[in-house]
């Protein structure tokens, strides 16, 4: 018989393959420190973030996250659900409230029944959206929205190409970008194009038959997403005073993976007159506030492939490492 005090959990081992390093039992919920906020969570969603931290590829990551075992017990940066209790330094939220967040290097922990979360990184759930629906927002719409507006210095009118927009971070990059006056393209595959048109997309690019690089457009910024091309290929589509963002992409590399790309931007920016930027994303209140404006104004969807439930997690991390997920999955809880 289960324990009362004891919750559902997806609780991470060590590093490996989702379905070998992760376990769902019961453990003892988190406790609540002064500034953070115990949700009662109804809903979580997967992203890149958690199956390369379960596995703990590529190599370099482990220096942040623990060379021989992960630094976390629960994984899951994604959150929303309701408060249950609030730690005594927490001033905008009380038991009751409907929140959403991500507490990506926050110690994470939202593949749980509960989860203790910094205030910092929480907001009051949109009215307009389900539980459901705002989990899938927090990090990839931060990501996005960071990459374009503070690192890709978006303007109205610029011509903007995004790379994986059928993704989780492209779906609300797609969005986002149209939303502040850009002229939007998306590059995706056949059988999604005509959901990144329905997001707003001006133009679409099918990758399998069409080589952005290879075009005679140029853009203004370009956000690379997805994929596995080298920055001198996206350089090639910009301006001659444009802007790469690398936000992720694929790679083999069991060691630097995407790094390499991130070094190589690097090293070749000082010598061209486009910027090459990439960042990590830092989850915040204000911006989810930014997000919450959109969606409610209607001009940002949250796009769900699918959803699993709890005990599924490794099914939905492997289902994600296929590549094919159109826009987010989602944990109902």
């Amino acid at each position: 018989m289960r324990e009362e005090n004891l919750m559902k959990a997806i609780v991470c081992d060590g590093y490996g393959a989702p379905d070998e390093a992760l376990r769902f039992t019961d453990i003892e919920p988190p406790t609540v420190g002064d500034d953070e906020v115990l949700v009662r969570v109804h809903a979580a969603s997967v992203n890149p973030a958690d199956w390369h931290l379960i596995r703990g590829k590529p190599y370099i990551a482990r220096l942040q996250m623990g060379l021989r075992t992960p630094s976390f017990t629960v994984p899951g940066c994604d959150v929303a659900g309701r408060v249950e209790a609030v730690g005594k330094g927490v001033t905008a939220f009380q038991p009751g409230d409907e929140a959403f967040g991500s507490s990506f290097m926050r110690g994470f922990g939202a593949f749980a029944e509960r989860a203790a979360v910094p205030e910092h990184v929480l907001a009051l759930k949109p009215a307009n959206l389900s539980f459901d629906q705002a989990a899938a927002v927090p990090l990839a719409g931060l990501t996005a929205l960071q990459g374009l507006r503070d690192h890709g210095r978006i303007e109205p009118g610029h011509r903007v190409l995004i790379i994986g927009a059928s993704g989780g971070v492209g779906t609300f990059a797609v969005q986002i970008a149209t939303s502040l006056g850009a002229e939007v393209t998306g590059v995706c595959s056949t059988r999604n194009l005509d959901m990144v048109r329905s997001l707003g997309a001006h133009h679409v690019i099918d990758y399998t038959a069409e080589d952005f690089a290879a075009g005679g457009q140029r853009y203004d910024l370009v956000l690379q997403a997805a994929g596995t091309r080298s920055p001198s290929d996206c350089r090639r589509a910009l301006t001659h005073r444009g802007t790469l963002v690398q936000i992720s992409g694929d790679s083999d590399g069991r060691w630097i993976g995407p790094v390499g790309r991130v070094i190589t931007a690097r090293l070749l920016s000082p010598f061209v007159s486009q910027r090459m930027v990439t960042f990590t994303v830092r989850p915040n209140w204000q911006d989810l506030q930014t997000l919450k404006q959109l969606i409610k104004a209607g001009e940002v969807t949250p796009v769900i492939d699918r959803t699993y439930s709890l005990g599924e997690v490794p099914d939905a991390l492997r289902y994600m490492e296929e590549g094919h997920t159109q826009g987010k999955t989602v944990i109902t809880i």
